[in-house]
């Protein structure tokens, strides 16, 4: 009998060791999957920041080039009003006195569509 209970206490210590290796093995698992979760929240924190300084670049060229954009326009519209300002100031003299010419200058006539009718 000692021998029957000496193999059971074998087999009782084998199942122990067995699952001690088991559990052992699921702490590595889960500690294996932490690690990897964490390395993979790190890899996408790093592209995700990688995109943003690429946008970011993007976006500082394409709004510097629209900045350059409205400040020629500006520019353009500036120099326009000049030319406009000084046409007008060259001009406006004899515009006037073309005016006036024509407004107090009438010669009264009848129109050819007239007809005196008696």
């Amino acid at each position: 009998m000692t021998s029957q209970s000496q193999g059971i206490q074998q087999l009782l210590q084998a199942e122990k060791r067995a699952k001690d290796k088991l559990d052992e093995a699921k702490k590595r698992k889960g500690k294996r999957l932490r690690q990897a979760k964490e390395e993979a929240v790190a890899e996408t924190d790093q592209y995700r920041m990688q995109m943003e300084k690429d946008f970011r670049l993007k976006q500082s060229k394409i709004m510097g080039s629209q900045s350059h954009l409205s400040d020629e326009i500006e520019e353009q519209t500036l120099e326009k009003i000049k030319e406009l300002n000084g046409s007008y100031n060259k001009c406006m003299e004899s515009v006037i006195k073309q005016l006036l010419s024509m407004v107090c200058d009438m010669k009264p006539e009848v129109h050819v569509n007239y007809r005196a009718t008696n």
